[in-house]
């Protein structure tokens, strides 16, 4: 089961409120997008790479377009950590972590 924490569900909204200044129709594309993309956890919760700023084995990240979407396994169960665009410098803090 996926699940998105409160935290990637307000990053989600902040990148489409974000967007949709410019394109309404964009913003909705991109999150929608960016939410289908952690379909795929639910199958393969390994797929990701390891986010090297945190090191654990447990927390990693898929990528689209200029965000890095953050989540971590535990037993058979997947948490959206949070949604950053790639250019910002992360802490630990910033995911959850």
């Amino acid at each position: 089961m996926v699940r998105w924490s409160n935290q990637a569900k307000r990053d989600l909204r902040r990148i489409f409120d974000y967007i949709a200044q410019d394109s309404p129709h964009y913003a909705k594309k991109v999150t929608q997008e960016i939410a289908a993309k952690t379909g795929i956890l639910e199958q393969l919760p390994r797929i990701g790479r390891v986010v090297p700023e945190v090191g654990d084995d447990n927390v990693r990240e898929l990528s689209i377009y200029t965000y890095r979407i953050f989540y971590e396994t535990r037993d058979n169960n997947v948490e959206v950590l949070a949604v950053i665009h790639k250019r910002r410098m992360i802490k630990t803090e910033d995911i959850g972590k």
